[in-house]
């Protein structure tokens, strides 16, 4: 039994709040279960940088009395859970990977980490990120260095989020809390082999003024969205659960029901392996070509389709809207970055010039557009399925090291940035090995109908399998 104990890390979240909630562990058990096992991965990985151990030990044990008096726990009771270094934790810094922000100590959670803690979920620690989320899509920052991919040392886990990927890959927490404008949540899941969610943008609540009062710009509001990271589709589930609603910290949450009016026969899935025909690598070929035959065998309608709606057009829309919105803050940004952590961005800037006002105004004219041109496309087709990155796990720091790696990275997650684009929920899960590397999709919906790529995406797991917890590789 003790021995049991000790690996209860390897359970599923929801295994974990169950045992919890039927007292055939401790939630104190629990998160020293995974407080061991963090000791034993995190130098090797580097994904946990400020780990939460005490704070997460009296959470646990407020949470055994609480079952002890006889009430009822959430559905994540005892859970333990990263946060990426963007978003806020109660009396914990909030430092972006940047040396400027490292005492920049949060006053209150924010709205998703709320919810969690509410469900019954702890926070056990920060989780590590490109600097500022700006320095690349790897894993390094200035504050914390390299995040290393358990898989192979030498494949970047991706990013933003991909601290929160690595530790929920490694069995050092039950979920992660990353976010995502372009693929920050699904490239980390597939070059880890986990699952994770995007939400439509206002399906979450989310308050992302950490550095002021003052709210971004549009791109800024309607981008980013906060999402989960699990090892199983269930997990996804029970988090999407938990997070979706409304808050009065966010005008932007929608309060639309999580779960929609079930689609009538069939439902269609569109197939685009290689979006925009830019290329993609064969093994990511394979692994959609095996998650349409699961779906298929799911009782899926699944459509082989030319492509999705006007890739090209709104990849550069997003591009200059960005641009244009991040500009008058760039060189002030820069000197935040730490050494090498512009050259990112900077690349971008030297190939995208910001626009004038009137462009400006153009521009968000054809996001709305290009938005329309999508939901006439989902309309068609329920769901879509296509990769999360074209390529398998590429080597660390590839995107900043010149221009030709940073294009390479950039049309390897297109699909994801332009689902981000026009706001739509997508689920990225596994799909199994290649030459030992994880393999995975995406799966994209309908607005607010993440419970139909929930659905898809566990018709695939089922069919393949699950590749987590894993132990770091050389």
């Amino acid at each position: 039994m003790e021995q049991e104990k000790e690996q209860v890390w390897r359970l599923s979240a929801a295994a974990q709040a169950e045992a919890v909630r039927t007292a055939e562990i401790s939630a104190v058990e629990l998160i020293d279960s995974h407080l061991d096992r963090i000791a034993a991965v995190n130098p090797q990985v580097n994904a946990v940088t400020q780990l939460m151990a005490e704070r997460a030990r009296e959470a646990a044990a407020r949470t055994d009395r609480r079952r002890a008096a006889g009430e009822a726990l959430g559905p994540l009771a005892g859970v333990p859970f990263t946060v990426k270094e963007t978003t806020p934790v109660e009396g914990v810094a909030t430092t972006f990977g940047s040396e400027r922000f490292r005492a920049l100590v949060a006053a209150a959670d924010a709205p998703p980490v709320a919810r969690l803690r509410a469900a019954g979920a702890i926070p056990i620690g920060h989780a590590n990120m490109p600097t500022l989320v700006l320095a690349g899509m790897h894993t390094r920052s200035e504050l914390f260095g390299d995040t290393v991919n358990p898989w192979d040392s030498a494949r970047t886990p991706g990013g933003t989020s991909g601290g929160d990927a690595v530790a929920v890959a490694t069995g050092m927490a039950g979920l992660g809390l990353g976010n995502d404008s372009g693929g920050s949540i699904r490239v980390p899941a597939q070059f880890c082999g986990v699952a994770g969610l995007k939400p439509t943008t206002g399906r979450f609540p989310a308050d992302h003024r950490v550095l002021g009062p003052d709210d971004a710009g549009p791109a800024s509001q309607m981008l980013v969205t906060d999402g989960p990271l699990a090892r199983t589709v269930g997990d996804l589930r029970l988090a999407y659960e938990v997070l979706a609603g409304t808050d009065p910290r966010d005008p932007r949450a929608v309060p639309v029901p999580a779960y929609g009016e079930p689609l009538p026969g069939p439902v269609k899935v569109a197939v685009v392996t290689d979006p925009g025909g830019h290329g993609v690598h064969p093994t990511v070929r394979r692994a959609v070509e095996a998650a349409a035959d699961a779906l298929r065998d799911a009782g899926y309608e699944v459509c082989e389709v030319e492509d999705v709606p006007r890739l090209d057009e709104a990849l550069e829309t997003y591009g200059r809207i960005t641009i244009t919105e991040f500009a008058p803050s760039w060189p002030v940004v820069r000197t935040l970055l730490g050494k090498g952590g512009d050259r990112y961005i900077q690349m971008a800037m030297e190939r995208t010039p910001p626009a004038s006002a009137d462009e400006f105004m153009k521009l968000m004219g054809t996001w709305m557009n290009i938005r329309r041109s999508w939901a006439a496309f989902l309309d068609q087709y329920p769901l879509l399925l296509g990769p999360s990155f074209t390529e398998p796990p590429v080597e660390p720091g590839l995107e900043s090291r010149d221009r030709a790696g940073r294009d390479r990275v950039a049309s390897g997650m297109r699909l994801c940035t332009v689902t981000s684009f026009v706001g739509v929920p997508a689920v990225a899960v596994p799909t199994g090995l290649a030459d030992g590397l994880p393999c995975g999709v995406q799966i994209v919906g309908r607005a607010f109908r993440e419970d139909l790529c929930l659905d898809a995406a566990q018709a695939v797991e089922d069919r393949l399998g699950i590749l987590t917890p894993v132990d770091p590789r050389g």
